[in-house]
């Protein structure tokens, strides 16, 4: 049985990708510093697959235990790194603190894999790297602009810092999954997606307003060049996106990679606007949401939705679930966490 590390894995795509994990038969390994996630989903996982993965609470910012940890487990056949800060607004507001939890954590977990014999790595991307792209959709092979974000800055950075590091060390082979967005929850309503504070993203905005936690959802512009002025993106849900990385880490682990350094869209191939995302909650919850038109908001590209071919012919994967699918499992897991608050 294979142990795999999991950065960041009690955070949203981590918990899931661990389940996914869990159930085709790896031994998880998840560290976590619990400063955008709860200790709790540990338990929710357990409940889930029936297997408790191995757990440190770790600061990746601290080098020398980044250190310590990798001599405690040499054994990692791969690495999944999800963890890093994530919001687009927040990365506008505080720079630096994106910089410092985005890339020198990538730069310490890269030092350690320098010792290991043999690395396979799978870098948590974004679809950010485009910023707004020339065309639609988009394809892997889309240039790469300035990032309209530090947040998307990162991940461009941090791609570059893996593509260079491969290019001198034959023996990391690396994938960088570039999402588009996700969504959803898992179908048992034991994990989804809990933003500590108020929500960065659209879907956990759109729940808790549903639910009364947040008086109003503001639709941060209404005259953007799409039908109905609305930004328009890509929306995953989490369950195929989670079951991508398992897919990816076999493509490492099964030597099937073309180089090693690999770059895959992952999304549905199909944009979809915050309106549309709106119309879909209250078709699936029956709800009627509290929402107002707001001012643009910085950082914020007007349209982006993915070619998926590559991952779907080299992969052989495909996302399965529908954007109604999404709404309706979030919206369970909503009602369910209140529910036991």
């Amino acid at each position: 049985m294979d142990k795999i590390l999991v950065t960041g894995g009690l955070g949203f795509i981590g918990s899931h990708t661990v389940v996914e994990l869990q159930n085709s038969g790896y031994e998880v390994v998840i560290i976590d510093d619990l400063s955008n996630s709860s200790i709790d989903i540990l338990d929710r996982i357990t409940t889930i697959t029936g297997i408790r993965p191995q757990f440190e609470q770790l600061d990746l910012k601290e080098k020398t235990k980044v250190s310590s940890f990798f001599k405690n487990h040499n054994d990692i056949k791969g690495i999944i790194h999800f963890a890093a800060s994530k919001a687009v607004g927040e990365s506008v507001e505080n720079p630096l603190m994106y910089y410092e939890n985005n890339i020198n954590t990538l730069v310490y977990v890269l030092q350690e894999l320098k010792k290991l014999d043999h690395a396979n790595f799978i870098f948590s991307s974004s679809c950010t790297v485009y910023g707004q792209a020339d065309e639609l959709p988009i394809t892997e092979n889309a240039p790469v602009k300035k990032a309209e974000s530090p947040y998307g800055n990162t991940k461009q950075i941090g791609e570059e810092i893996i593509s260079d590091t491969c290019k001198v060390n034959p023996k990391l082979k690396s994938i960088a999954l570039r999402y588009f967005n996700p969504i959803g929850a898992h179908d048992s309503a034991n994990i989804g997606e809990l933003p500590i504070g108020v929500p960065q993203n659209l879907v956990p905005f759109i729940t808790q307003t549903a639910i009364g936690l947040r008086d109003q959802l503001s639709v941060f512009g209404n005259d953007y060049p799409t039908p109905d002025g609305t930004c328009i993106r890509d929306y995953i849900h989490v369950v195929d996106l989670a079951k991508a990385h398992v897919v990816a880490l076999e493509r490492l682990l099964q030597n099937k990679n073309e180089s090693n350094y690999e770059t895959f869209n992952l999304g549905t191939g199909k944009g979809s606007s915050v309106l549309e995302v709106i119309q879909s909650f209250e078709r699936v919850s029956g709800q009627k949401l509290n929402y107002k038109i707001a001012d643009r908001r910085a950082g914020d590209v007007i349209a982006a939705y993915a070619d998926t071919s590559k991952a779907n012919n080299e992969l052989g994967w495909k996302a399965q679930l529908t954007l109604d699918d999404a709404m309706k499992s979030a919206w369970k897991w909503e009602q369910n966490i209140r529910k036991n608050a």
